[in-house]
């Protein structure tokens, strides 16, 4: 028997009105935590499935880990050496090749760089190789054509397969708390969030093939936007004479409160998780975030839309990579902001 669906007040799914199911459809996860053991859609019991899993970096890698601690077996591969190491010792089992880990796969998932590698990948190494069983869900972050061109060889070859980029970063893929925004046949997404339920805390249907990538853009372009809103109010506040950590109680719970102050603040102190307590190392690094703000202007230019605020994004976020700190995290372009570079180490 399926668990209820429990939506907390911050979510969109229990705002005043009901999301169309067909395109807002959502789950969540009180707790936040990994199921285990999941179950699957074959009957009431919980079943060991065979995951391969493609990619194993700074997201896949705990992906991959939190499939292993639900009790799946999963076959892990990586061009890393080093990261088929970690996700040995995470109880994954690393094979030699795509091939060897899809060939008997029941869920395969890919997490990779860009659209290029996802299409490569699936055109010559997963569809064929792969039983037509198995289930195709690709992760990464890429641009929406390269995903419904991948979605439709798939669906050629017979295979369901989803779009299911992710939000959350490095912490919630080691805590399994993602959240994940699928394209997707309708027919194929219950069996979809029940796949992805031991590395998600919610899991939304954003649409058809596809629309998880559009999801996926467009909410990091709010993310990049906010984040360089609160970076300039914080050294306009230093200037002002006011203190940083000040200003984040007033933000907090002010009408500036938003995800990147309260959850994600880049001043050190007031948010303890928060890379900016590491000299802005880990998290969401600057080069990803310019990847994803160049996906959105690049699909803002094809649809005719005016994104003024996301193409200064993309420039700021371009100049702070092209200094030297596409490593460091994306808030650390606090330092830039505040003229204190000269603090801020390369990595």
């Amino acid at each position: 028997m399926r668990r209820s669906r429990v939506a907390p007040a911050s979510s969109s799914c229990a705002s005043g009105s009901r999301p169309d199911r067909k395109t807002a459809r959502c789950r969540w996860r009180p707790g936040g935590g990994p199921a285990n053991p999941p179950r699957y859609q074959s009957g009431d019991a919980a079943m060991t499935l065979r995951i391969a899993f493609i990619g194993l970096g700074n997201m896949g890698g705990g992906m991959a880990a939190n499939q292993a601690k639900a009790g799946h077996t999963v076959a892990a591969f990586d061009l890393s050496q080093a990261a088929l190491d970690r996700a040995a010792a995470a109880g994954c089992t690393p094979v030699g090749s795509v091939a060897e880990a899809v060939r008997d796969a029941d869920v395969i998932i890919t997490m990779l760089p860009a659209g290029p590698h996802v299409l490569k990948v699936y055109s010559e190494q997963i569809i064929g190789a792969a039983p037509t069983s198995a289930l195709l869900l690709d992760c990464s972050t890429i641009d929406v054509d390269t995903a419904r061109k991948v979605a439709g060889l798939a669906r050629d070859a017979g295979y369901a397969f989803a779009d299911a980029p992710v939000s959350g970063g490095t912490m919630a893929a080691d805590a399994g708390t993602l959240a994940f925004m699928v394209g997707c046949d309708e027919a194929d997404f219950a069996r979809i969030e029940t796949a992805l339920e031991p590395m998600s805390r919610a899991t939304f249907r954003a649409g058809d093939h596809g629309a998880g990538q559009a999801a996926k853009i467009c909410n990091n372009m709010i993310l990049g936007i906010t984040m360089l809103g609160t970076c300039e109010a914080i050294a306009l506040a230093e200037k002002l004479g006011l203190d940083p950590v000040k200003f984040f109680d007033i933000a907090a719970k002010s009408s500036g409160q938003s995800w990147s102050v309260t959850t994600y603040y880049p001043w050190p102190g007031p948010v303890p998780t928060a890379p900016s307590n590491r000299n802005y190392d880990g998290g969401f690094a600057t080069a990803m975030m310019l990847k994803d703000l160049k996906l959105a202007q690049d699909a803002a230019a094809k649809a005719g839309a005016s994104t003024p605020l996301g193409a200064q994004s993309e420039a700021l976020f371009q100049l702070f990579d092209r200094l030297g700190y596409g490593g460091r995290d994306f808030s650390g372009i606090l330092q830039m902001l505040r003229g204190k570079l000269d603090d801020l180490p390369k990595p």
